[in-house]
């Protein structure tokens, strides 16, 4: 078995684990698979409302649009234990950044940060939430999860291993 604290592991936060986190997840799986590399990768929300759900029908849409099945997620609600096993928390808006850096504990490991802090000129801006608009709102957000998800591996995983 291998043992994947070694790896580099992001938890991708939002409202309620159904549509930007999830999208962000399968974003950040793709970066990491096109670069044949092994990475720890969630989603989680800071509420349980949808705890065991799969995302907005919506949402496996926009996947499946981009290639992506995100049918096997299911929904779940961040916990104190997230911020020792992932390496970075990231937040989908300034809320959940908020409520993140409020619910972590002292001295543990995860940076925590925004997504689209990591896209340059797109500093203090949120993912949109897209749930409570039309279909069009999904790809929006697509568009920002994968650019946020291209500068977080362009940083964190194309540099050379230190092992």
């Amino acid at each position: 078995m291998t043992d994947s604290s070694s790896f580099p592991s992001f938890l991708f936060v939002c409202t309620g684990n159904i549509c930007r986190s999830p999208l962000a997840e399968l974003a950040m799986r793709r970066e990491a698979e096109q670069r044949g590399l092994m990475v720890d990768i969630d989603s989680a929300g800071t509420g349980n409302w949808h705890e065991g759900d799969r995302p907005d029908p919506r949402a496996r849409a926009t996947a499946r649009r981009h290639g992506l099945d995100g049918n096997q997620l299911r929904a779940r609600q961040v916990r104190t234990v997230d911020f020792d096993r992932f390496d970075h928390i990231i937040a989908l808006d300034r809320s959940h950044l908020a409520a993140l850096k409020k619910l972590q504990p002292a001295g543990s490991k995860a940076h925590v940060s925004l997504l689209l802090d990591h896209v340059s000129g797109r500093r203090g801006d949120d993912v949109v939430d897209p749930y409570y608009g039309p279909e069009e709102g999904f790809e929006t957000t697509w568009r920002d999860v994968e650019a946020g998800c291209k500068a977080l591996a362009a940083r964190f995983l194309d540099r050379p291993s230190t092992c």
